[in-house]
């Protein structure tokens, strides 16, 4: 696959998101508020590093095993690789793939 071609003629090739590493995510929610696809959501994680699941917005506890959050990536293919996210994560905590790698994996 080659790079793709913007209105304007320039070549682009997309960077799409395929991971967070949540070991590193400190779930500040910048990637969340900039990405208009619903690619990742805010998901809670209990003391042994089990995600306990997508946090609603409510004060979810869930149950007292609620120890921190991060996101997770459960829309990949809604992801349009237009980098947002990589540009406001300040731990770079996310894995991008070229569109043309991704392609090849598939």
């Amino acid at each position: 696959m080659s790079a793709f071609v913007t209105r304007d003629g320039s070549r682009w090739m997309p960077q799409y998101l395929t991971a967070i590493d949540g070991a590193t995510c400190i779930g500040c929610g910048r990637c969340f508020k900039v990405c208009s696809r619903e690619v990742m959501h805010l998901c809670g994680v209990d003391d042994a590093g089990e995600v306990l699941g997508a946090c609603d917005g409510e004060d979810d506890d869930f149950d007292g095993e609620l120890n921190r959050m991060i996101m997770v990536v459960d829309n990949a293919g809604r992801c349009i690789g237009c980098g947002a996210c990589a540009r406001v994560c300040p731990k770079n905590c996310q894995t991008h793939v070229a569109a043309d790698e991704l392609a090849a994996l598939t």
